[in-house]
């Protein structure tokens, strides 16, 4: 069987932890900073968990993960 291919798009956004579960960082953390309050900067810049419907996907995507 040939090897599967890593979509590279998903692999630079996702990262399998151990758990099994996929961790995201949070979009709109550096753009036009100005206008965030510091409260939201500091929310957006915590990583978190994708839920088991999105996960089945991004797994999907990255098989060696």
């Amino acid at each position: 069987m040939p090897k599967l291919k890593t979509r590279k798009a998903a692999a630079k956004r996702f990262r399998v932890k151990p758990s099994g579960k996929v961790k995201h960082d949070h979009a709109n953390h550096e753009h036009i900073a100005t206008k965030k309050s510091k409260n939201r900067k500091n929310r957006l810049k915590k990583g978190g968990y994708l839920s088991k419907a999105e996960m089945k996907n991004v797994k999907r995507c990255l098989p060696y993960g």
